[in-house]
């Protein structure tokens, strides 16, 4: 697998460790996006020596959300005004198994469709994770993120 020239990742995520679930991109267009992450003894969703199956959705979905997030990385927002997200739907998910501590990710996702409303994007991905070169993980995502703005109530 190659991976070199890889971009940081967390530009395009709010998330921070140890719910950072991706480590770098391997490549990014506004359609589709190549992610990787190697699975740590110490990450939070381990079990048994294995990524669990939370882990691997949160990982799928970080994966699909740095799509958006480069519009937002373009744009040079800052932490506080970066967009609120997260997963609305699950449409489909097939796990064929568990990846083990240490093995490397590479996850695949690509954009089938894409809402706009007025402070929000509504976006339909598909994503499929590799390791080993066996898809081990593949499903159907649909996420919602929200312009952020900062408002004090």
């Amino acid at each position: 697998m190659e991976l070199d020239n890889l971009i940081e990742i967390e530009p395009y995520l709010p998330h921070r460790k140890p719910m950072l679930m991706v480590d770098a991109i391997v490549e990014i267009s506004a359609e589709r996006v190549v992610c990787v992450f190697k699975i740590e003894k110490e990450c939070v969703f381990v079990q048994n020596n294995q990524l669990q199956e939370a882990g691997l959705i949160e990982h799928m979905a970080q994966t699909c959300s740095s799509i958006m997030g480069q519009t937002y990385f373009e744009n040079k927002q800052t932490d506080s005004s970066r967009p609120i997200g997260f997963i609305s739907a699950i449409k489909s998910l097939t796990i064929n198994h568990l990846p083990e501590v240490g093995k490397l990710m590479r996850t695949e996702s690509v954009l089938e469709n894409k809402f706009y409303g007025d402070d929000y994007t509504l976006s339909t991905m598909l994503v499929n994770v590799v390791v080993d070169n066996e898809v081990i993980a593949e499903g159907t995502i649909n996420l919602f993120l929200q312009e952020n703005r900062n408002e004090k109530i």
